[in-house]
């Protein structure tokens, strides 16, 4: 990667007054590894042509300078051909820094006419980074009004924008105070209201900002942009802020990149083709080359408001006041945990929040230091990114696909990161599913479903449930089970929410859905319905495929754990529809993780009961007498399939197998009374013929009628060899036998 050069070198075409800028001619040489090597024979042609370019951008560039008085643009084409040249390059290749001192210089001074002034801003993209004093020059302009209030308002939209591209920040917060005067302008208020929240720091909040933000309120009511900064405001300082904010909202700011966006992907992919400069490590104190994009697949964190040149002439100078107390520790210094730990109470995190989330010191900081501000300019961030950047939202945006995949997996590992979700990511999700087609970016869609935040039902049914539901009955079997899977995921973590949370000091913080326990356990209830209801309908249309009927036990796993693993007061069972097609199935699998799953229920229920028996602590919830009554029913129904083959007699559900013999016997099944034991049942046939084979090779008659007495212990003890272990807990647990030789009888144990 080539370092910018200094303003000493002798070689600048332009006088550009920042010792940290690029010079055209260290432009002309972007992304060439070694200068001083020779140029390829087959890249000479392209060389020609880019010289050409640079040569005509550079006489353009001198003619925008050395404009004086007002030139129309119909009647000259010098004008007309430097601007063209100026949009051509920008649209292709982006600006150099120099660039952009010139160009907004004559934007705003009024030098031209508005159409050309729009035409100009409209080209200002980088080609690597836009240079701070550019930005500074450019906003004298606006103090003086020079130029038209549409041409004001395109220049904030397009500051707002590059932001991210500015190379540092010091002088533009120092400007903090002039962009605040602004927001009496009802039409430049929305976006210089966006422009602070990017720039606020907690020392930008003061008494005066507040009662004048109060005023613009009482005076234009409560509009999203007003909202928006006193919220930051409230977070940084709640002892000035008093008064009450509504909720968080879906969008706090309007869309400002419509006229760069498609430039800056232009530029970006054309870089990323022919720069063989390789990328920087993610904890380095190397600059980018280009900051391309709000976001990208290899976030780094950019230069932050401190002037970087002057941090290591301070270090050299004094070591000990870089790191004292009293200094902002700059987060491009960031290497260490030590250091972490070390500068964690004075850290000053980045302007551009997007560089957080791959940069797991940062994300250390975030969990340790719970700064509500931080979370609110990242979630202004990341609304308006996820927004802009769907690619089912927004028509033009199918082309970088694979972008915002990768962008999609990087939010979903730092919300794996931080063991909680987003609040912008659930707006996103809520508002985007309903568009969604579920191929694009399925899995990562269905990732971030599974981090999705407690909220209300009635909120997440219409926005989740009803959207996923449709997706669901009208696609394949994989996505079913990719649903299940994701839907498993999110009952999981807000399950291992509850746990960390449950001893928390401040209830009223951890349980805000309802202030109580009952918000949390009755969204944890309709999730199971939910899931239960689109299981029954799924295995009638696909059949009772073994592959999705592992995906719905696997989730019930974890449901007829919750009361002893989770210390939730909850159990559900899983509804008639679900538990016969696995009793009944053709798979070994199945059976067994049935098995299983009926001893935790039974585990969990017991230990219920025995709590509520010994009144060792009052119970704010009590399971009902239907959840037993409906785990006895399931359990009879078991035991008299695979022991004491009896479940079409003694099943009492009612959707059961119960049936009279004179039916039975119509289907011309011999022995159908112990047609689903553990020896004939469709399952388990297989272990049966083999412990016959075992038990008497010269028999090739496959007499199953020889499995009893001492034969069925012997069968037993084969099957728990065989890792059996949901059945052999079902038997011990749920089965009385009454003696080591006899199988005949059995029976349920009532809880």
């Amino acid at each position: 990667m080539q370092r910018r050069q200094s303003s000493k070198t002798p070689t600048q075409p332009l006088q550009v007054h920042h010792k940290n800028q690029t010079d055209l001619s260290a432009w002309r040489k972007r992304g060439r590894i070694d200068p001083e090597k020779s140029v390829q024979n087959h890249q000479s042609s392209n060389d020609q042509k880019n010289d050409s370019k640079q040569d005509s951008l550079e006489q353009a560039l001198n003619y925008f300078e050395k404009v004086q008085d007002r030139v129309s643009l119909k009647k000259n084409n010098i004008l007309q051909k430097h601007l063209t040249t100026v949009e051509t390059i920008a649209l292709q290749r982006g600006l150099p820094p120099e660039g952009f001192d010139v160009l907004l210089n004559v934007a705003l001074s009024g030098k031209l006419a508005d159409t050309v002034n729009t035409r100009l801003l409209k080209s200002l993209v980088p080609a690597s980074v836009i240079p701070e004093t550019s930005v500074v020059s450019s906003v004298s302009w606006l103090c003086v009004s020079k130029c038209s209030d549409n041409v004001q308002l395109l220049f904030l939209r397009w500051l707002i924008t590059m932001f991210d591209f500015i190379d540092h920040k010091e002088q533009l917060h120092a400007l903090y105070g002039i962009f605040f005067s602004f927001l009496q302008d009802e039409k430049m208020c929305p976006y210089v209201c966006h422009l602070l929240c990017l720039l606020t720091r907690k020392e930008s909040v003061k008494p005066f900002r507040i009662r004048r933000l109060l005023d613009l309120q009482a005076k234009m009511g409560m509009q999203p942009h007003l909202q928006a900064l006193l919220s930051l405001y409230k977070l940084f300082c709640p002892e000035l802020v008093t008064i009450n904010l509504p909720g968080k909202m879906k969008t706090y700011f309007k869309n400002s990149d419509g006229p760069w966006k498609a430039a800056i992907n232009t530029v970006r992919q054309r870089n990323q083709e022919n720069s063989p400069v390789s990328k920087p490590l993610l904890l380095g104190t190397a600059q980018p080359q280009s900051r391309k994009r709000k976001w990208n697949t290899q976030l780094i964190i950019p230069a932050s408001s401190t002037n970087k040149n002057n941090l290591e002439e301070d270090r050299e100078k004094n070591h000990v006041d870089l790191y004292g107390m009293n200094e902002s520790f700059p987060v491009e210094q960031l290497q260490t945990f030590s250091q972490l730990l070390q500068n964690i109470h004075h850290l000053e995190f980045p302007s551009q929040m997007g560089s957080v989330l791959t940069n797991p010191l940062l994300l250390h900081y975030m969990n340790c230091i719970k700064d509500e501000s931080i979370y609110l300019r990242l979630y202004y961030w990341m609304s308006q990114t996820l927004q802009e950047e769907c690619t089912w939202c927004v028509a033009d945006n199918n082309q970088y696909e694979e972008e915002f995949k990768d962008f999609l997996e990087t939010v979903y590992k730092t919300e794996c990161f931080l063991q909680e979700g987003f609040s912008s990511c659930e707006v996103f999700l809520y508002k985007s599913l309903p568009l969604w087609d579920g191929f694009c970016c399925r899995s990562q869609i269905l990732r971030l479903v599974s981090w999705i935040p407690l909220s209300s039902f009635s909120e997440m049914k219409s926005h989740l449930y009803d959207p996923l539901a449709q997706l669901f009955f009208t696609s394949s079997l994989y996505f079913k089970c990719s649903v299940l899977e994701s839907l498993k995921e999110l009952l999981q973590n807000w399950l291992n929410w509850h746990v960390v949370h449950l001893d928390s000091e401040s209830d009223s913080e951890v349980y805000s859905l309802n202030t109580t326990l009952s918000g949390l356990v009755n969204a944890v209830a309709e999730l199971i319905h939910f899931v239960g209801w689109i299981s029954t309908i799924a295995l009638h249309l696909e059949n009772n495929p073994t592959f999705l009927l592992y995906f719905i036990l696997d989730f019930y796993e974890t449901v007829c754990d919750m009361y002893l693993r989770y210390n939730l007061p909850l159990l559900i069972m899983p509804p008639a529809g679900v538990f016969y097609p696995a009793l009944l199935s053709m798979d070994s699998v199945s059976l067994n993780q049935l098995c299983y799953i009926m001893y935790r229920y039974r585990t969990n229920l017991v230990a219920a009961k025995e709590n509520e028996l010994s009144k060792k602590k009052i119970l704010q919830f009590k399971f009902s007498s239907q959840t037993y009554q409906e785990y006895n029913q399931y359990i009879t129904a078991m035991v008299g399939c695979l022991w004491t083959s009896s479940a079409f007699q003694k099943d009492v559900h009612p959707q059961g197998l119960r049936m009279d013999d004179e039916l039975l016997k119509t289907t011309t099944v011999q022995e159908f009374k112990s047609s689903f034991n553990i020896v004939y049942h469709p399952a388990m046939m297989g272990y049966a013929v083999l412990f016959l084979q075992q038990a008497w090779p010269d028999d090739t008659t496959f007499n199953f009628s020889l499995i009893k007495g001492k034969k069925w212990n012997w069968y037993l003890e084969y099957l728990y060899a065989q890792g059996l272990k949901g059945l052999k807990v079902f038997i011990e647990s749920s089965i009385n036998r009454v003696s080591q030789a006899s199988h005949s009888k059995a029976g349920n144990v009532q809880v």
